[in-house]
């Protein structure tokens, strides 16, 4: 059986999801054409998923790849646990108070991308497809703004950003004792010993220096690794002659091992399901139950988070998570505040210093990032070279804590590409700029 991932297909396995019947047809190789712009593939506008039932040719599905294709994501991505088996992350009680002085001098501040283009912060929304957007300065909500099919009570997926929840996990296990950085992984899971992640300490595998056999490249033919990563999760059928791993923790325990652990960052997913696996062996809970009890609850977020799930329920922390936009804005504040939120704390201190510290920045060159240039990566928080924290994923997603300026952005968006690396041109200069302004 033979898979090919196209560029639109690469946007469904890096949430880790795509059909096999998608995956198996042929792609002939030819440029592909500008895509929509915001206002275009505005999910409303389109009719993605009204009336009831919909129509045929306006339904987004997850079983023929469509929910992974561009301008359908833009309905997608604000509605993910409707198409997907998840977990529920539980709140309780009242949600926390959440400050309001609302500026409306911001949409007007300039600023220049890395490309050389000119544009202001109320442009740029739609130039990086958001689908939200919230801003606090000093702990107070100075913008916040929504688009197509999010609403401030709606979730959204995070992507990527969840593996910095599952980083600051570890780093709070760490803090209490209970985890131990610098032992091997197969210290905590045994059955991870003859795998490439078995003699990786913990510390190696969160920032992601591991030496392991595994490709995170989203074209090619054949079961490449994404294919195989893909299957597993649960987020694509498998094909009858598979004969694979087929759940998250299988899947990793098949990775082999491939030179010395601890060299230069290289981004790779499977990391964070061996931090997860690591967590709820030493939390004794799975990942949706300690985020409950460690964050959700104690935080009073706003809304019920979910994150999707494999066939034998166990949670995609690698980029599962669907969220509130408000909570997304609590959370990074809380860090920005030292772990505190409300005057209750939440985290202890030492681990809100330790998301917020640089890691190795040697580590972090070869990456040649544009815009974190002496930037670094540690415990799946990325830091820029300017003394900014962030989490973020594919197609958009951030949380952007900016000590310095006092100010925190958490934004989700559907852009129809995926790589930060293309995105940040526009966000990283618009951000800087936003800053700049509100601290004049």
């Amino acid at each position: 059986m033979q898979f090919r991932f196209t560029t639109a297909l690469l946007l469904a396995a890096a949430l880790g999801a795509v059909s096999a019947a998608q995956a198996q047809q042929p792609q002939a190789a030819k440029p592909a054409p500008a895509p929509l712009s915001a206002e275009q593939s505005d999910p409303l506008r389109m009719g993605w998923m009204q009336g009831s039932p919909p129509p045929i040719d306006k339904q987004v599905r997850w079983d023929d790849g469509s929910a992974f294709q561009f301008p359908q994501t833009r309905w997608a991505f604000s509605n993910e646990q409707a198409l997907m088996p998840t977990a529920t992350v539980r709140r309780e009680g009242p949600a926390s108070r959440l400050e309001v002085a609302l500026r409306d001098d911001l949409d007007a501040v300039p600023f220049q991308t890395l490309d050389g283009q000119k544009l202001t912060w109320g442009e740029a929304f739609d130039a990086y497809y958001a689908d939200g957007i919230i801003v606090l300065h000093k702990g107070k909500v100075v913008y916040e703004r929504y688009a197509g099919a999010l609403q401030p009570d709606g979730r959204h997926i995070a992507m990527s950003v969840t593996k910095s929840f599952v980083g600051t996990l570890a780093l709070l296990l760490a803090d209490e004792g209970k985890l131990d950085v610098n032992k091997t992984v197969a210290s905590y899971v045994p059955e991870l010993t003859d795998s490439g992640f078995g003699d990786a300490t913990v510390q190696q595998v969160l920032d992601m220096r591991t030496a392991i056999e595994f490709d995170e490249e989203y074209t090619g033919t054949g079961l490449t690794d994404v294919a195989r990563m893909t299957i597993a999760g649960g987020l694509a059928p498998a094909p009858a002659d598979y004969d694979g791993p087929m759940d998250n923790y299988a899947f990793v325990q098949s990775i082999e091992k491939n030179g010395r652990h601890g060299g230069d960052f290289v981004y790779r997913t499977p990391n964070t399901n061996v931090a997860q696996w690591v967590i709820e062996r030493v939390g004794g809970a799975p990942l949706a139950v300690q985020l409950a009890a460690r964050i959700w609850k104690p935080m009073g977020m706003d809304q019920e988070a979910t994150i999707i799930v494999d066939r034998i329920g166990t949670a995609f922390g690698g980029g599962g998570l669907n969220a509130n936009l408000r909570d997304m804005a609590r959370f990074g504040e809380m860090i920005r505040q030292g772990g505190m939120w409300n005057g209750k704390r939440i985290l202890p201190e030492s681990v809100a210093r330790a998301i917020l510290a640089k890691g190795d920045t040697k580590a972090f060159e070869a990456t040649k990032y544009r815009g974190l240039e002496g930037g670094s990566y540690s415990s799946f928080w990325w830091h820029s070279g300017k003394g900014q924290t962030m989490a973020q994923g594919v197609f958009g997603q951030i949380i952007y804590i900016d000590p310095a300026a006092e100010m925190v952005i958490a934004r989700f968006a559907s852009n129809p590409v995926a790589s930060n690396r293309d995105i940040h041109p526009i966000t990283l200069p618009a951000f800087a700029a936003l800053a700049a302004h509100l601290n004049r």
